[in-house]
């Protein structure tokens, strides 16, 4: 009698520690379902304004909820209620997409075209299961300077995804150094849509896989690897002849990417977050979960995160004051109209940054279905 008591108290003991989690974790779902329905009423106000950054990071969060309404795991009335939440939230995300995709189209039409896939959810693979970071993997040291130009990493990712082509116009600089495509015909230099797709070339090769460099090099390049495998291109590292790369695979370039962006972001946690350091943590936990590394969805980092965010905008990153700098620049663009903004320094009217927003809503996307996941592993899709 004893001992069956015993075991009665351990059950129940047991199930009051599974309602428990189950609740906590429904708590946190909530608490991220209200955080992107801020961040989707932020993208509805600001559409006409959002840059190509804050558009792919919207798409993948579109991927993310996509998924996330399709698995929505079968379990009680408050998990129910939450997928309709969700279903309600990504209706009005696809509409606002739709809406900020023809703005950004009339806005910056040669951009658009070049990154245009990037801009359909179905290009991106949200991962089903989930990988560690290896410690072992991190640099003994790192450079001090970033080793990428934001102008190389477009053209290696437009290479990738077959929009490299300069319309109306014969190859020049780098598109010139292309191995067997010179001398191409001048038609064919003009389908711009007619590109051929996961072109590697020797300067991209060469920056997108050296080891030791730091902070946003770090995630281009694991970014760099993540477009060529969702775009279909089956081996990026063919044109690599380095005796002492011989056995390291894309997979293993992205364990080593993502072990060094751990390392990054526990430092970051551990001297304090600032205004400087916010956007590559941020980043970093998007990047990495979409390659499928689900430690970096830590619920304090989440916390970080939803702090981040101004509730009167639903923005993350906004920052009061440079609104008077804003006007200065807005003034800049209309003496100069040609002069294109760097897409990671864009600000919004508001004060806000695209960028932030972008990478911060696309990681919370990853938190939500990395939390459902925990919720139910047997996730069954819905009918």
């Amino acid at each position: 009698m004893k001992m069956r008591a015993a075991r009665m108290r351990l059950a129940a003991a047991l199930a009051l520690f599974v309602a428990s989690a189950c609740s906590s974790r429904a708590e946190v779902i909530d608490d991220v379902l209200s955080s992107l329905s801020l961040g989707v009423s932020f993208l509805e106000r600001q559409h006409e304004h959002i840059n190509l950054d804050g558009g792919v990071g919207f798409v993948l969060l579109q991927a993310e909820l996509k998924e996330a309404v399709g698995t929505w795991p079968h379990t009680d009335p408050v998990s129910w209620a939450q997928r309709t939440s969700a279903v309600a939230l990504l209706r009005r995300l696809d509409q606002a997409l739709d809406k900020a995709f023809i703005a950004l189209k009339r806005n910056d039409p040669k951009y658009y075209k070049e990154f245009e896939p990037l801009l359909s959810w179905t290009f991106w693979k949200i991962p089903l299961e989930g990988d560690s970071t290896d410690p072992s993997l991190v640099y003994p040291s790192t450079i001090s300077a970033e080793c990428y130009d934001e102008q190389l990493s477009d053209k290696c990712l437009t290479l990738l995804l077959g929009t490299w082509y300069e319309s109306g116009a014969e190859p020049s600089g780098f598109a010139a150094l292309l191995p067997a495509l010179t001398p191409p015909s001048p038609s064919r230099w003009n389908r711009k849509e007619n590109g051929t797709p996961c072109i590697v070339t020797k300067p991209c090769l060469d920056t997108m896989t050296r080891f030791g460099c730091p902070h946003y090099s770090l995630s281009h390049q694991l970014l760099y690897f993540l477009v060529g495998r969702m775009g279909g291109c089956s081996n990026l590292l063919k044109g690599d002849t380095r005796a002492s790369r011989a056995n390291v695979t894309e997979q293993q370039y992205q364990n080593i990417f993502c072990s060094n962006m751990m390392k990054t972001n526990q430092d970051v946690v551990a001297a304090g977050l600032t205004e400087q350091t916010v956007d590559i943590f941020t980043e970093n936990i998007l990047i990495c979960g979409l390659a499928g590394f689900s430690d970096f969805f830590k619920a304090d980092w989440l916390q970080h995160i939803l702090g981040l965010q101004d509730k009167e905008v639903g923005c993350f990153g906004r920052d009061h004051s440079i609104l008077s700098q804003i006007i200065g620049d807005e003034l800049l663009e209309q003496l100069q109209p040609h002069r294109r903004v760097k897409r990671r320094e864009k600000i919004l009217p508001d004060g806000c940054s695209s960028h932030m927003t972008a990478v911060a809503v696309g990681a919370l996307g990853g938190y939500l279905n990395f939390y459902l996941t925990e919720q139910d592993i047997t996730k069954r899709p819905l009918s």
